[in-house]
């Protein structure tokens, strides 16, 4: 099994000023496919990285990746904070936060408005190859790619570990394995369909559809709490609202704001799906993908981007000293 070290190791090979990985002088560093962690006490420094993951693989990375979906991801937990408590403490730092240190609860609530993706945890991959029970949901004959489904439908995953695959679940999968007490998943589904329809009204008003998301969730002093991200570009699929009509009856692929673009480059022009080593991240690619990120983090918030270029290292060590975290 691959593991995200070796992933790592192939891309440290690739000159870039992208932030691949950060070395703070703290013990214990944790790392996902996106973000850096250490526990500081009943803390979590959570540094947001410009790693670029697809079909559970670092492929490379996205310039100001990091920043955007911290800046994105602190937007969010404020305007949902109502919903269900977060584990944000303070953001030091544009590529930082600092969170109150949860038990994470092993599951990804995915949650979906329309069926589409080309992953194969996703709907319309399994659907068109004549599947019609996912994720203990049966779907009707004649459903179309990217057509908007009756009422939002819960997909949870399995949370892999590094260099592992994502695994479709059912509720009753999930509660045979003890991953979560009952009680408990029932509060994730209620917290999952609420935060969702929070952020389709939110991304509605700024002329976007937000398509599918997912949500990880924790347990601090016996509470439910939102952890690691929220309705960022990452996590997040976003389609432009205007033209999706159209473009749906013409059979043609939403004007998207996501990373879904680089998927279907992924399948269609490297063909792969996740199995061995993945292609090289093109630099066209990711500068693209980069633009799309920034401008999807301005039409949410309203907010003009501006990127902090300052050595990021130096940055965070000396933002962190000024929180307290670091002597």
């Amino acid at each position: 099994m691959t593991t995200l070290a070796d992933d790592l190791a192939r891309l440290a090979a690739i000159p870039t000023t992208d932030v691949l990985t950060v070395d703070l002088p703290l013990p214990g560093k944790e790392q996902g496919k996106v973000r850096d962690i250490w526990r500081v006490g009943d803390k979590r420094i959570i540094v947001t990285t410009d790693r670029q993951s697809a079909f559970d693989r670092v492929v490379g990375t996205i310039p100001y990746k990091g920043q955007v979906l911290t800046r994105l991801a602190q937007w969010w937990f404020e305007r949902t904070a109502d919903i269900v408590p977060n584990h944000v403490v303070d953001v030091p730092d544009p590529n930082v936060i600092i969170a109150r240190d949860a038990r994470v609860w092993p599951v990804e609530m995915v949650i979906r408005g329309y069926i589409t993706g080309v992953t194969k945890t996703a709907l319309w991959f399994n659907y068109d190859q004549g599947k019609r029970r996912l994720y203990g949901i049966d779907f009707p004959d004649g459903l179309r790619k990217n057509e908007r489904l009756p009422e939002p439908v819960i997909t949870p995953t399995s949370k892999a570990a590094s260099g592992a695959h994502d695994e479709m679940m059912t509720r009753e999968e999930i509660l045979a394995a003890d991953f979560v007490p009952a009680d408990v998943y029932a509060q994730m589904e209620d917290a999952t369909r609420r935060l969702f329809a929070r952020g389709q009204a939110l991304a509605a008003e700024r002329g976007l559809i937000l398509v599918d998301t997912k949500y990880e969730f924790g347990d601090i002093d016996g509470q439910l709490t939102l952890i690691d991200e929220i309705h960022t570009v990452d996590s997040s699929r976003f389609w432009m609202q205007d033209n999706y009509a159209a473009r749906f009856a013409a059979g043609a692929e939403p004007e998207t704001f996501d990373k879904e673009f680089l998927r279907r480059w992924y399948v269609d022009e490297a063909g792969y799906r996740g199995d061995g080593d993945p292609p090289p991240l093109p630099r066209a690619l990711a500068e693209r993908m980069s633009r799309l990120y920034i401008e999807a983090f301005e039409r949410l918030t309203g907010e003009a981007f501006v990127p902090d270029s300052a050595d990021p290292g130096e940055r965070m060590v000396l933002n962190l000293r000024v929180a307290g975290v670091l002597g």
